[in-house]
């Protein structure tokens, strides 16, 4: 069970989204697996993609439609990857638009395709197609928690926020799904997330609010080390909301609307770490002092991701020696380790880079048996910061992937 989470509520349907889901009777027989998002008219909308060679046949035909037209659907199945799939996978993912497209009155470049799950089986093209009526016919403005149900795969909760934003005396909604619990880290975080507003954005400040938005979010998360071949993370705006449309990336509404969608990714990125596969515990990894940011996140990142670390978070044993060599490992060029400092949340354990002297094991062991740890480290070399949010490795997420398959 995710660590720490409560679901967020409640859920806010935004105005010019309708959300729809059915069961496709893939690898998930007892709920549905299938979403549609229908889109008004007039929307505009941004959206970022997993940086992997092996992109799925999904990824390639999400970005090809994008640069063609402005979205009227996005269509999800969860369940089958389509990663690995060749020409064949391509066919079918272009297939399903082609459905929805007939059905839903556009062109089928205005339908944008997602898939999750196995990756290397084909799509089961003909289920789908026929669930795609029934996810239609069940289009609703309130549906956001059942599609978030409906993407999940080795999720054990759903992942769903609505946040409202003002400026000009107007009220907007941002709400946000996503889907992720294994095969996860950046770039761009491994996983499904769609968010959308009624605020009236236009597309070239909508992408760019996403990109640094997904940035401190998405991209500062790491369950296993492992970024997939489908991730993707849609940012649509409907304009429904009223007033004057944003103009200018320097504006206080501009400012406003950018920190509310940051808020919406980071609750959701960290709800995807809560959930890691057999997680326990919920990890921040703060890296402070260092000349760069992106120095900062190495560090950061080689924590977070050392197996060595992660199992001794899982056992709750303060071995503060695996956190001080995965520091050093990292290579900066004339790193000081006699300035390094580290605390595991209040308990200092490293000072002038030897163990702190008024450190006591069954301090580190208090803390180390909290389901919520902040390992904090202090470079002493510089202005910059960065934090990354992880969750420890345990035999569970052994367990989940040997047999995920099975």
């Amino acid at each position: 069970m995710a660590v720490g989470f409560t679901e967020t509520s409640p859920l806010e349907g935004v105005k010019g989204v309708r959300l729809g889901v059915a069961r496709a009777q893939g690898r998930y027989r007892d709920r549905p697996d299938l979403l549609i998002i229908e889109l008004a008219e007039g929307s505009t909308a941004a959206a970022l993609f997993t940086r992997n060679a092996f992109c799925a046949a999904p990824v390639e035909v999400a970005r090809a439609h994008l640069k063609a037209t402005a979205p009227r659907f996005l269509l999800v199945n969860s369940g089958n990857a389509n990663a690995g799939t060749g020409r064949q996978g391509k066919e079918d993912a272009v297939a399903c638009c082609c459905e929805v497209a007939r059905l839903g009155g556009c062109g089928k470049q205005a339908v944008l395709p997602f898939s999750t799950g196995v990756m290397g089986e084909p799509l089961p093209l003909r289920r789908i197609v026929e669930a795609i009526p029934k996810a239609l016919a069940d289009l609703d403005a309130q549906h956001w928690s059942e599609a978030a149900r409906a993407i999940m795969t080795t999720d054990t909760v759903p992942k769903a926020v609505s946040r409202r934003v003002r400026w000009e005396g107007q009220s907007y909604l941002v709400t946000g799904i996503a889907k992720g619990s294994g095969m996860i880290r950046p770039d761009m975080a491994t996983m499904l997330a769609f968010l959308a507003t009624d605020a009236p954005i236009p597309q070239t400040l909508l992408q760019q609010c996403l990109a640094g938005a997904v940035q401190e979010s998405f991209n500062r998360i790491t369950v296993d080390g492992d970024t997939s071949t489908n991730d993707a993370c849609v940012l649509v705006a409907t304009g429904r909301g009223g007033g004057a449309a944003l103009s200018g990336s320097d504006s206080t509404a501009y400012r406003r609307f950018g920190a509310a969608v940051e808020e919406v990714c980071a609750v959701l990125a960290q709800s995807i770490v809560r959930d890691g596969e057999g997680a326990t515990k919920f990890i921040t990894v703060a890296v402070e002092q260092g000349r760069t940011g992106e120095e900062c996140l190495d560090v950061a990142y080689a924590i977070a991701q050392s197996p060595l670390v992660k199992t001794a978070f899982f056992a709750s044993d303060p071995n503060w020696g695996r956190i001080l060599a995965a520091v050093g490992r990292v290579g900066l060029a004339h790193l000081d380790i006699s300035r390094i400092a580290i605390w595991l949340d209040d308990c200092c354990i490293v000072t002038n880079g030897a163990r702190a002297p008024a450190y006591q094991e069954a301090d580190g062991g208090r803390v180390m048996a909290k389901p919520e740890i902040t390992v904090r480290v202090q470079l002493g070399r510089g202005t910059q910061s960065a934090t990354v949010w992880t969750c420890d490795l345990s035999h569970g997420y052994v367990s989940i992937n040997a047999e995920y398959r099975s």
